[in-house]
């Protein structure tokens, strides 16, 4: 068996690269090597990276220069009835965070939920995207090519399809920038989050356009997808899942248990989540959408960065029914949430890893769904409601003068 302080010490004589040591040793020795040089190079102990579950040989997909694990606390909220369009019945919520008082802030939004005898979710857009840039001439050529596209989608469609068995073409928008032409592809993944099968089916339909038209491929990301970063064709277009849940709360529990009124919560959510977004531009109309989401996804094994597109989402609140004439016949409180770009799948990337898979075995989420497609609606819906138990939670702590105490006595 080779040691692995041998292949440390030949990585600092420059005989050996550190992507080169799987070359020359197994998954777990090439890690245990990386180890032995970070721990003589920094004078750190690696003792906690080096304590992992997964198998080294089965993350080759996930991560290079492998050196060992990051361990999260998890926790878990609800259980939480949900009326989906893909969820159905009661979910615990798995949660990995570094934030004291989120699991906790969730579980009571849940509870309010549960009270309330469930909240409704659906899904109504999916759509993976990859948008390609190519020069052309001038905005003749531009012209030429948006007009082909249009003409030829099937084409396009094909091309795109022949690499994979699982993703379908589903639309394809050209845009149009002086003499650069974006084409925004849009594919429905199944259960996959599909970034990668994207991008290798629109770099087959970029070979077919490049032949067919005066266009030639700069990039084949344009950032007009657009991935990981804020972006205004998320909000209004969507990416991912576009999905909502929403709930109505009795006033009277809204008034014992959260300690405040409907009337406040709305007031509340219009002048932060509302006004207060406006007047700082943001994308987001939220209290905290992102925070739900990075945990889930950390827990799941989403792609973490794809949490910048998970915080499109816009909180509503109103108050329904009772007597305005009447002090004493208040209305209920109606809460929504609407996530217009969140990036989710159940099979490939770190869903695989073991805890995660264990996590999404929780949800009864893992793997592919019958029919493909289900298992990922039914966890973005999952998501928005917790989403959504978030936002009820924090906007009553607000609003009820109580969300210093919380964090206080949670350790935060």
């Amino acid at each position: 068996m080779t040691d692995p302080a041998d292949l440390a010490q030949r990585v600092r004589e420059g005989e050996l690269r550190l992507y080169e040591l799987e070359d020359h040793a197994d998954a777990e020795t090439a890690a245990a090597a990386r180890r032995e040089l970070l721990a003589a190079e920094t004078g750190v102990d690696l003792d906690a990276i080096a304590d992992y579950t997964f198998d080294a040989e089965g993350v080759d997909a996930n991560v290079e220069n492998l050196v060992g694990g990051a361990q999260l606390p998890m926790g878990v909220a609800g259980p939480v009835p949900i009326d989906g369009g893909a969820a159905d019945g009661e979910y615990y919520l798995p949660m990995a965070t570094t934030e004291g008082a989120l699991v906790a802030s969730v579980n009571r939004g849940l509870s309010a939920i549960r009270a309330a005898e469930g909240a409704t979710a659906r899904v109504t857009d999916s759509g993976m995207t990859r948008a390609p840039v190519f020069r052309v001439a001038g905005v003749a050529e531009a012209e030429t090519v948006v007009e082909w596209v249009r003409e030829n989608t099937e084409q396009l469609r094909e091309a795109a399809e022949s690499t994979t068995s699982h993703g379908d073409l589903t639309a394809v928008d050209p845009y149009v920038v002086g003499d650069s032409v974006f084409l925004r592809f849009i594919y429905d993944t199944k259960d996959a989050m599909g970034m990668n099968m994207a991008t290798i089916a629109t770099r087959e339909a970029c070979s077919l356009v490049e032949e067919e038209t005066p266009a030639d491929l700069v990039a084949l990301s344009g950032n007009l997808c657009s991935d990981k970063k804020p972006a205004a064709i998320n909000a209004i277009e969507g990416r991912g899942r576009t999905v909502s849940a929403d709930v109505v709360l009795p006033r009277e529990y809204v008034e014992e248990t959260l300690n405040t009124t409907p009337e406040a919560m709305v007031e509340g959510n219009t002048r932060k989540n509302l006004i207060g977004s406006a007047k700082a531009a943001s994308l987001g109309f939220n209290a905290h959408a992102a925070n739900t989401v990075a945990a889930v996804f950390l827990a799941t094994g989403q792609d973490a960065a794809q949490v910048v597109e998970g915080a499109n989402a816009i909180t509503t609140m109103e108050v329904r029914g009772g007597d305005e004439t009447d002090a004493d016949d208040g209305g209920d409180l109606y809460a929504s949430i609407s996530f217009s770009s969140l990036e989710v799948g159940t099979v490939g990337g770190g869903t695989k890893l073991p805890t995660q898979s264990e996590a999404l075995d929780v949800l009864g989420l893992a793997g592919g769904g019958e029919p493909a497609g289900t298992n990922a609606d039914a966890l973005a819906e999952v998501i928005a409601v917790g989403a959504l138990a978030g936002e009820l939670s924090l906007v009553a702590a607000f609003t009820s003068r109580h969300l210093a105490s919380a964090h206080e006595e949670l350790g935060r």
